[in-house]
């Protein structure tokens, strides 16, 4: 298949406009094969900022970028404008510290972040210490802002803290996120560590029928319905805005602190337009979780169930 001008224009702005940009299969926060999980990997520990292309997208895009590029295969970073390669070189120019320089990171010292731990949790620490010998402890935190804390033994570039004497270890990319990190440890039925980072973005709240009952109630809160009208007709919320042309022109128009809340048959399709309202710069955003059904069993049975 020939690789027309549109097309090729497209590639070219992304490959001109962005300095560091992955056509790859799947997105960065969801990537849909492990050659390109890797190279997301890889891109977010050593580069500060990048763009990602989803090849699969279109049939005319997965052809087109390896007709541009003269590459056979996906993933393909660029960098400046020229192509890097695919995941195997990626890897080896990581292992040789050249990717490093390329995208900015020297492989110079990274600030170690400001941890701090509760007693509670120094004390779960040094108790497992106790079971594991001597290797040290890790704290990870992915793009996602999910944590791994582990025993293991170190690894070349980590970075070190030392908390009350309690050590911990970090790997750079985790250092960078984890400054101002809090650690504690909740005793009882459901007994873990519990970690407050002033760095993560904000999230979906997942919010029980009997709470978000309790908020309407105070009027702290503003619920949108994002069903369709059959559904709606069916069964709804009292007080519950639909999402509609006039539902929409509400929502945007409110503060972006302001307390919004979605719900949908049983919570599926409305974590999904309060994760988009996140990125529209909302951030006090709640999901009912079970949806209605969940409302009708545990706050208004009289709301019908289908």
């Amino acid at each position: 298949m020939a690789l027309n001008e549109a097309l090729r224009k497209q590639i070219t702005d992304w490959v001109t406009q962005n300095r560091v940009v992955l056509f790859m299969k799947g997105t960065r926060s969801m990537p849909q094969c492990g050659f390109s999980a890797q190279v997301v990997q890889i891109l977010d520990e050593f580069a500060p900022s990048y763009e990602t292309v989803n090849v699969l997208e279109s049939p005319e895009l997965r052809d087109g970028i390896k007709e541009f590029s003269e590459w056979p295969t996906i993933p393909q970073l660029y960098v400046d404008g020229k192509l890097v390669g695919g995941c195997d070189i990626v890897r080896e120019m990581t292992a040789a510290g050249e990717l490093q320089k390329l995208l900015g990171d020297d492989g110079g010292d990274v600030k170690p972040p400001a941890i701090v731990v509760t007693d509670a949790a120094r004390n779960a620490f040094r108790s497992a210490l106790s079971e594991v010998g001597e290797e040290p402890l890790h704290l990870k935190v992915d793009r996602s802002f999910q944590y791994d804390l582990f025993f293991g033994p170190r690894e070349p570039g980590e970075v070190e803290v030392v908390v009350d004497g309690l050590t911990i270890l970090l790997d750079r990319a985790s250092a960078r996120r984890a400054d101002g990190i809090r650690i504690d440890f909740i005793e009882g039925a459901h007994a873990g560590f519990k970690i407050d980072n002033p760095n993560e973005p904000p999230k979906v709240k997942a919010l029980g029928a009997p709470e978000l009952k309790q908020m309407l109630d105070r009027n702290e809160i503003v619920l949108f319905d994002v069903r369709p009208d059959r559904e709606r007709a069916m069964a709804s919320i009292p007080g519950a805005r639909a999402l509609d042309a006039e539902g929409q022109d509400y929502l945007f128009g409110l503060d972006k602190s302001a307390a919004v809340a979605f719900y949908c048959h049983h919570g599926i399709r409305s974590q999904g337009v309060a994760e988009q309202l996140l990125r529209e710069g909302f951030r006090n955003v709640y999901n009912l979780r079970g949806g209605i059904a969940a409302w009708s069993e545990s706050v208004d049975p009289s709301v019908p169930q289908y």
